[in-house]
């Protein structure tokens, strides 16, 4: 699988986590912290592996080094939600508020990337260099699930 048919399954797989925490409320703890579990392992895999695998490659040429860059500061943003997520109760009203800023800017980036990066990313990397690159981060993606696993 090419780098970016890889990383557009996982932004699918992430919109979905998304839609089923959408569907909770406030007194469906249980199955929020699982969904929120599960989200914030799959955006911290897929950072991980962009950041690592697919951005370093991509800021080397000129055409594609704008984006990444803010592809990079996009990803930090996410991190710190992330954190205030992971660190408050998920009853809470500001939990869900703060829920909706985070898939706004996930979805934000999500665009960016389909609509802009991506398109750049084929025009200045072969085929066999998408394949290559989506090789490394699937095997990279495992580790990092095998790591989380035993974590």
């Amino acid at each position: 699988m090419d780098a970016i048919t890889l990383l557009k399954t996982d932004h699918e797989k992430v919109s979905g986590i998304f839609e089923k925490l959408e569907e909770t409320t406030e007194r469906a703890e249980k199955t929020r912290e699982e969904l929120f579990t599960k989200l914030k392992q799959e955006l911290d895999v897929h950072a991980h592996i962009e950041e690592k695998i697919f951005y370093p490659v991509l800021k080397k040429s000129e055409e594609t080094r704008d984006i990444t860059m803010e592809g990079i500061q996009e990803h930090h943003v996410v991190k710190v939600l992330l954190g205030e997520l992971d660190a408050m109760g998920v009853g809470s009203e500001t939990w869900t508020a703060k829920l909706k800023v985070l898939k706004e800017n996930v979805e934000h980036h999500v665009e960016e990337e389909e609509g802009d990066m991506f398109k750049k990313a084929r025009e200045v990397l072969s085929k066999e260099q998408l394949e290559e690159l989506g090789a490394l981060m699937e095997q990279e993606k495992q580790q990092q699930k095998a790591l989380n696993a035993s974590a």
